[in-house]
């Protein structure tokens, strides 16, 4: 049985404002309609958004910073929908030691239970880079 090579499939212009944490353009996109659900090779834009903050401040050593989570929670990314592959933005996060991206999941989370909170992470440290 012959397996085809999976197509190329190219960064969507939201992934590619994630990547490069450009905000902006971003937000630009977002408010000319772009899904903030959408997935890109197997991740969510909010995944990818917290894997690009808590990489970032891993290899620069720069604080942690989640504002393109905070700009996709704010255009209605569901803070509670897994990536294709399974993975739950608020455990990713929590995996990362990414505290403020956990805090603000957290709080759209509760929001949406009516303000209560089950299964909360533990709490964090302030955020400083994950090393």
């Amino acid at each position: 049985m012959e397996h085809e090579a999976a197509a190329y499939e190219p960064m969507t212009p939201a992934h590619l404002a994630v990547e490069h944490g450009d905000l902006r353009e971003l937000t630009r996109l977002l408010d000319a309609g772009a899904d903030p659900n959408e997935v890109w090779s197997n991740m969510t834009l909010l995944v990818h958004a917290i894997d690009m903050e808590a990489d970032g401040a891993t290899q620069t050593g720069k604080p942690l910073d989640a504002s393109c989570t905070a700009v996709l929670l704010a255009y209605g990314a569901d803070p509670e929908r897994p990536s294709p592959d399974g993975t739950i933005p608020r455990l990713y996060a929590f995996h990362y030691r990414h505290g403020l991206a956990v805090r603000l999941l957290e709080a759209h989370i509760a929001r949406r239970h009516g303000g209560t909170m089950q299964n909360p992470c533990p709490e964090f440290p302030p955020a400083e880079p994950h090393r």
